[in-house]
């Protein structure tokens, strides 16, 4: 199923680029991690989130069936504006769009499912730094409690008629993702590609089997002109694809290193790779030629000077971020060892301990969707 045509077709007759408000038009239609309009004006960037009408929904504007929220990229006073504007649009629509998601819904679908999608290519970053997210995987089986994919993929599963899954125990193959993403490289405007959307990790078991990351990157290797690529895992699974990397003009690979402690990630990470191996991992890039980083979010308990430390013998740069909402892993946050590392101020000041004992490394550090030199 189409989901960006029928998400369009909530909006018509407007569609890409067209105006909903004055002074505000349609910039991409996008599905991953829910359904959602991407939306430019002279105040910012908005996306306006499309989701199923519920009694306990909170949203900017509602129509029969439906729910519209947005989020502002930056700064922005006409959200509640064009969330009622589409709202009011997508009523003489709506029918049809919600039919359409049900037919095509399974209740008895496989966890495992391969699919055929129209579209790859996410358009995301801002207006001054655009990039594409590449998922050729929704859902991921490392299933790390407290990621925040889980809420937005299970209301997306739920709209759709797909039955509750726990998070972790289903996957959504893209199994024509390099034949599309050949196409889209063809004919979209150059931005580099993220191989890290939120929806899934690029090398989660299944990758090992089906192979589809590595395709799509060797698409991209093959492209008359090979945009940057950035790829973030918690898998050591990316060192197979290393001849591939090293073919790319300019790549990039992260690892997520929350904590130097195995016995902390294990906790947190139990289907993960270890400590020991994300790092083994990070040095055979970088001695490779490859440039490579750690995205240390959330921030796990251990020793912090440990960890600067072996960042430093393996990465070029450093993400660093704080926890964004428990997600599934209150039991797991409810441990008296971890408890702490649940509050704000926890996080705030393990955050600043860490950035200033990176510093002292000499490892750089950056927020943002994409480092700095890429």
């Amino acid at each position: 199923m189409d989901l960006r045509a029928h998400l369009l077709a909530l909006i018509a007759p407007a569609v890409v680029g067209d105006e909903l408000v004055p002074g505000v038009r349609v910039v991409a239609v996008t599905v991953d991690p829910r359904p959602a309009l991407r939306l430019a004006g002279p105040d910012g960037e908005l996306v306006i989130e499309v989701s199923a009408r519920t009694p306990a929904t909170r949203a900017a504007a509602t129509s029969a069936r439906l729910a519209f929220s947005y989020r502002a990229l930056t700064a922005s006073a006409v959200g509640q504006q064009v969330c009622v504007a589409v709202a009011r649009r997508a009523a003489a629509h709506e029918d049809a769009f919600v039919d359409a998601l049900a037919r095509a819904g399974d209740p008895a679908a496989p966890r495992l499912r391969e699919l055929e999608v129209d579209a790859l290519l996410e358009l995301a970053g801002s207006a001054a730094a655009r990039f594409y997210a590449c998922s050729p995987y929704v859902g991921c089986l490392i299933g790390c409690r407290f990621c925040y994919a889980q809420a937005p993929l299970d209301a997306t599963r739920a709209m759709v008629g797909l039955p509750p899954a726990r998070w972790g125990a289903w996957v959504d193959a893209r199994v024509n993702a390099p034949a599309v993403l050949a196409a889209e490289l063809a004919r979209l405007p150059p931005h580099p590609i993220k191989f890290c959307p939120v929806v899934s990790d690029p090398y989660h078991a299944i990758e090992a089997r089906l192979g589809l990351t590595r395709r799509c990157l060797e698409v991209v290797a093959a492209a008359s002109a090979p945009p940057p690529v950035l790829v973030l895992t918690r898998s050591a699974l990316v060192v197979r694809d290393l001849d591939v990397l090293r073919r790319l003009p300019r790549a990039w690979v992260g690892m997520s290193v929350p904590t130097v402690d195995d016995e902390v990630r294990a906790h947190f990470e139990p289907r993960a790779a270890s400590v020991a191996e994300r790092l083994a991992t990070l040095a055979t890039l970088r001695a490779a030629g490859v440039r490579t980083f750690a995205m240390v979010q959330p921030l796990l308990p251990g020793p912090v000077d440990e960890l600067a430390a072996a960042l430093a013998g393996c990465v070029d740069s450093v993400s660093l971020d704080v926890l964004r909402g428990e997600g599934e892993a209150r039991s797991v946050f409810d441990d008296p060892r971890f408890a702490p590392a649940r509050t704000a101020a926890w996080q705030a000041g393990q955050a600043a301990a860490v950035a200033a004992a990176l510093a002292g490394a000499g490892v750089p550090v950056w927020a943002g969707e994409l480092p700095p030199d890429l």
